[in-house]
C-alpha cells in the first residue's frame, strides 16, 4: 500500500503567499510613479515583480517536494559556487555596479545578487557541518573557530561590494544558528565583544556610514543629507493614521521617500494602509517566525533543525533591520522587506528558502 506523504504546514503556507501578494500590490503602488517617471510605464516595477514571483514560485514548489536531506549532499558544491559568483562579482567587467556598489552579475537590467545566495548557501553548508559532530562546537579552536572563519570570509567578500546589509543579515542568520548548535556562551559573548569592535570599526572606515549613524541619532540635524531618508520615511507614516490615506493615494511616492519600492516600501504601506495594515504585515511575519521555528524545534535529525532555525533566522533578522531602519530605530542600510519590497535576487531566493521550510514542515512532529 503506497504511503501517503504527510502534509505541509498550512498556516505557513498562507502566511507566504499572503505576504507575496501583498508584496506585489504594493510594488504597484509605491513603484508606479517612479516607474512611469523613469521608464515612461507606471507597471514596469510590477511587471518585473510578478515575472521573479512566478520563478520564485516554481523554485518553491520544487524546493518544498524534494526531500531537505537532499541538500545536505549538495551543500558543499552550493557553498563554493556562492563564494565564486562573489569573487566574480569583484571582478572588473564582469560585477556590475548598481546603487553604488558592485554586487551584481548580469547583462542589461537583468541580474543577479550573489551576496543574496550566499545568505542560503551558508545556512545549508552551516547545517551540514554543525550536525556532522554536535558536541565540538563547545570546543572554541576546533570546533567554532572554523565556521566563524568560513562566516569572516564570506562577510569580508561581502564588504568588497559593499553591502552591509547582505552581509550582516548572514552574519545574523549564521551566528543564530552556532547558537542553537551548542556553542558555549562564553565564547560568543566574548566573539560579541569582538564583533562590536569590528563593526565600529567597519563604520569609522567609512564616512559615509558615520553619517547614517549620526543621521540616525539626529535626523534633522541634516534633513537634507544623510537625514533625509528617514525624516521623509517618517512624514510617510505619520499621516498614515490608524486607517491609512488610501490604497495608491501615497503623498511620499512623488519623489520624495527614495526608491520606495524597495528598502522603504513598509513606511508607503504604513500611509496609505495605516497603522491597521502595518500590523497585518507584522502579524504574517510573526506567524511565518513561530510556524517556522516550530517546525526547527519538531523535526527528528539536527540537519533539519539547524536548517530551519537559519532559514527562520534569515527571515526574522532581515524584516527587524528593514522596519527598524524605515521607523527610525536604526541606522540607515540598504536592505528589502522579505517578499514585500521590489528585488528579483532576494524574492527568488526567499521563496526558494521558504519552499525548503515548507518541506521540513511534512517532516515536523
Amino acid at each position: 500500500m503506497k504511503q501517503t506523504r504527510p502534509a505541509p504546514d498550512i498556516w505557513l503556507l498562507i502566511c507566504i503567499l499572503a505576504l507575496l501578494a501583498i508584496g506585489i500590490i504594493m510594488v504597484y503602488s509605491a513603484g508606479s510613479v517612479l516607474a512611469f517617471h523613469d521608464y515612461g510605464d507606471s507597471f514596469y516595477f510590477v511587471k518585473r515583480q510578478a515575472l521573479f514571483a512566478v520563478l520564485g514560485l516554481v523554485a518553491m514548489f520544487v524546493t518544498a517536494n524534494v526531500d531537505y536531506r537532499v541538500w545536505r549532499k549538495y551543500a558543499k558544491p552550493i557553498l563554493i559556487a556562492c563564494f565564486i559568483m562573489l569573487i566574480a562579482v569583484l571582478i572588473p567587467g564582469i560585477g556590475v555596479v548598481r546603487g553604488g556598489a558592485r554586487s551584481w552579475l548580469g547583462i542589461g537590467s537583468f541580474g543577479i545578487q550573489p551576496s543574496e545566495f550566499m545568505k542560503l548557501g551558508m545556512i545549508l553548508f552551516l547545517a551540514h557541518w554543525l550536525s556532522k559532530e554536535p558536541g565540538k562546537i563547545k570546543t572554541f579552536t576546533t570546533g567554532l573557530l572554523p565556521p566563524l572563519g568560513l562566516i569572516g570570509l564570506a562577510f569580508g567578500i561581502i564588504m568588497l561590494q559593499p553591502d552591509l546589509g547582505t552581509g550582516t543579515v548572514m552574519m545574523g542568520a549564521s551566528m543564530l544558528i552556532i547558537f542553537t548548535a551548542g556553542a558555549r556562551m562564553k565564547h560568543l559573548s566574548l566573539l560579541a565583544l569582538g564583533g562590536v569592535a569590528g563593526f565600529a570599526a567597519l563604520i569609522a572606515a567609512a564616512p559615509y556610514r558615520l553619517q547614517r549613524i549620526t543621521a540616525f541619532l539626529d535626523p534633522w540635524s541634516d534633513p537634507l543629507g544623510a537625514g533625509y531618508q528617514i525624516i521623509q520615511s517618517l512624514y510617510a507614516i505619520g499621516p498614515g493614521g490608524l486607517a491609512g490615506l488610501g490604497l495608491g493615494m501615497s503623498r511620499q511616492k512623488y519623489s520624495y521617500v527614495p526608491e520606495p519600492q524597495t528598502d522603504f516600501i513598509f513606511s508607503i504601506l504604513a500611509e496609505e494602509l495605516g497603522f491597521i495594515g502595518g500590523m497585518i504585515v507584522l502579524l504574517l511575519f510573526l506567524v511565518l517566525v513561530w510556524r517556522g521555528m516550530r517546525v526547527a524545534m519538531t523535526i527528528p535529525d539536527a540537519f533539519g533543525s539547524l536548517l530551519g532555525v537559519g532559514i527562520v533566522g534569515m527571515v526574522a533578522v532581515q524584516v527587524i533591520i528593514n522596519i527598524g531602519v524605515v521607523i527610525g530605530m536604526m541606522p540607515v542600510t540598504g536592505i528589502t522587506l522579505p517578499l514585500i519590497s521590489y528585488g528579483g535576487s532576494s524574492l527568488t531566493l526567499m521563496l526558494t528558502a521558504l519552499g525548503i521550510l515548507v518541506n521540513l514542515s511534512r517532516y515536523a512532529r
